[in-house]
């Protein structure tokens, strides 16, 4: 199948030599043009365009034009200019981390026009292109099915690991409460792991017990296979800065469950402790520990 591939960071360079690999044709576009031609250059099935228009004009109609921008203003504008670029029957495919209000928004407009918009929530990080993408995905029927084939190849296996979910917004819906849940899980093994290592009468190896419990253990994941892979190399952690990032999507699956009078307390913490993560000093803690000297007398330590 041919199709075009716009975004080639992290995600989206690994997505294009997993198709290619598969026996997928692409016109690829980067806003870096160096870095599709590096690209291309180690990659067969793949043909680089210098802009937007170019690819649109080397791609046979009906045309796919894959999207892979960060969210927000990136993927906002690069829809907008192929809109006005693609034909009546054209299929753009947003894999970003788009919000899916955002996604159905523009799925409105794209039909003004003819087209079709589909939002794909991918998962799968660096592992993507030897694993295979979790791949969710929203919009009409018709186009999924046009865009099937890369779906395919993407995916750890063609009958396994994607599904088409529902209607314009439900792949990036589903995608955003993917990764709330994904906040909590990693919170819950960050603050087991710190309670084992406080215990430092026992001198516990993290590394042989995160080995231990990816065996038949009730808590084996692949999350904890990456733990254990990251205290092989080094279980202090000394040279990492405990400062924790987040896309947004944490976020907005709180925003979503409180719009939704859904308790969802694990997911809340754990965006909170992310958030807390980035302060080198707290100034709510300094007053916390003003107020108990003020009624209680109790000792505050200087700086």
């Amino acid at each position: 199948m041919q199709a075009g591939l716009v975004g080639l960071g992290r995600m989206g360079g690994n997505m294009a030599r997993r198709l290619a690999a598969a026996g997928h044709d692409l016109v690829i576009y980067n806003r870096t043009v160096a870095r599709a031609r590096e690209l291309a250059a180690t990659q067969e099935r793949l043909v680089v365009a210098e802009t937007l228009a170019d690819l649109v004009g080397a791609l046979p109609a009906p045309r796919v034009v894959w999207v892979m921008l960060p969210a927000g203003e990136p993927t906002e504008s690069a829809v907008a200019e192929l809109s006005g670029l693609l034909a009546p029957g054209d299929v753009i495919v947003d894999g970003g981390n788009s919000n899916y209000k955002d996604s159905m928004r523009r799925s409105e407009a794209a039909a003004l026009s003819g087209l079709h918009y589909v939002d794909v929530g991918t998962s799968g990080g660096v592992w993507g292109l030897s694993e295979g993408y979790s791949l969710m995905v929203g919009g009409e029927s018709t186009a999924v099915q046009q865009i099937r084939p890369l779906l395919e190849a993407l995916a750890p296996a063609p009958d396994r690991g994607w599904a088409h979910v529902g209607p314009s917004g439900a792949g990036h819906f589903t995608k955003m409460v993917h990764n709330g849940i994904e906040y909590g899980l990693m919170q819950a093994y960050a603050e087991g792991f710190e309670i084992l290592k406080s215990k430092t009468e026992f001198s516990l190896d993290l590394h042989q017990v995160a080995e231990v419990w990816r065996y038949g253990s009730v808590v084996r994941s692949w999350l904890l296979d990456l733990i254990s892979a990251g205290l092989a190399e080094d279980s202090s952690l000394r040279n990492v800065r405990g400062w924790v990032q987040d896309s947004g999507e944490g976020r907005w699956t709180v925003a979503e469950a409180m719009a939704n009078d859904v308790p969802a307390p694990i997911i809340t913490m754990s965006l909170i402790m992310r958030l807390v993560s980035r302060q080198d000093e707290s100034y709510a803690a300094k007053l916390l520990a003003v107020m108990r000297q003020q009624f209680g007398g109790h000792e505050v330590k200087p700086e």
